[in-house]
């Protein structure tokens, strides 16, 4: 993942119905670490909290001098908030696959597994893939949320 890939900004409806719970959904590692939502919405903090600087320090292997990284890096690290503890414990790791945990305020618990590609042409990008368990209450949750964010819509809120 470059570091560009770590806060592209794609937002649709489902996305922001999503990440309602952020004052901002802009950046994952800003929103995991900054924003104190994020405790609530990962089931396993702790986890996704590493995950995160792992994947930061992928995307630094890619392009060490990325303005943008360094500022990001600076950010979260005058912030106080652990992401410097894990930083030097020097973890690397990008995504390939996994599972997550989360917990959204308007449809509780959401259990998905992701599988991540690399995107030939775009060196350090990666597309990734989420899936929950056909039929389980997770499943569902997308199609909840959609419907949620769009009555928000028509409602004008």
């Amino acid at each position: 993942m470059s570091s560009a890939g770590l806060w592209t900004s794609w937002r649709d409806a489902l996305a922001d119905a999503l990440f309602l719970p952020f004052k901002e959904a802009d950046n994952l590692a800003r929103m995991t670490f900054l924003d104190p939502a994020a405790r609530r919405f990962h089931a396993h903090w702790d986890r996704a909290a590493r995950a995160t600087v792992a994947s930061l320090r992928q995307a630094a292997g890619f392009e060490p001098r990325d303005p943008r990284l360094l500022a990001l890096v600076r950010e979260l690290s005058s912030a106080g908030r652990g992401f410097d503890e894990l930083r030097r414990s020097h973890g690397v790791c990008g995504k390939t696959q996994d599972a997550k945990e989360l917990v959204h305020p308007e449809v509780g618990a959401l259990s998905q597994t992701y599988q991540s590609f690399d995107v030939r042409g775009a060196a350090g990008q990666q597309l990734v893939v989420y899936q929950a368990e056909p039929g389980s209450t997770s499943a569902h949750a997308p199609a909840l949320l959609g419907t949620l964010s769009a009555t928000r819509r028509q409602a004008g809120r």
